[in-house]
């Protein structure tokens, strides 16, 4: 959530020539678990309903791009190594951009930067 607001730009600016998506996964800062102060109220998930009204909270934060849910068995995050984010770029199916995990390594900035290059 923190760098939501560079995310939206990003998306705004490249929409043209990529289409992005969140996937929402497993809270990372679930209150009931390991949390910052002043987060968003989401506790741990228990159900897919509880991802999917989880996500229901970035979608109302019109991140300017879909948003689908990991299933419970974490799939995704597993295979992208994601937990709690991370962002990537594919071209014709192949991974072009890895970045690093965040919350540290969670850099639009990149992405644009990667964006720019390609374009």
């Amino acid at each position: 959530m923190f760098k939501l607001d560079e995310f939206k730009e990003l998306v705004k600016d490249y929409r043209d020539v990529a289409d992005f998506l969140v996937v929402y996964i497993a809270e990372a800062h679930a209150t009931d678990g390991w949390a910052f102060v002043n987060n968003v109220e989401i506790k741990r998930h228990q159900t897919l309903g509880d991802r999917l009204v989880a996500a229901q909270t970035l979608v109302d934060l019109e991140p300017g791009c879909p948003v689908v849910v990991d299933d419970m068995s974490d799939v995704t995050a597993c295979k992208y190594g994601s937990l709690p984010e991370r962002l990537y770029v594919l071209q014709a199916g192949k991974v072009v951009y890895k970045g690093s995990k965040g919350p540290w390594g969670y850099y639009p900035s990149e992405v644009r930067t990667f964006l720019e290059k390609m374009n």
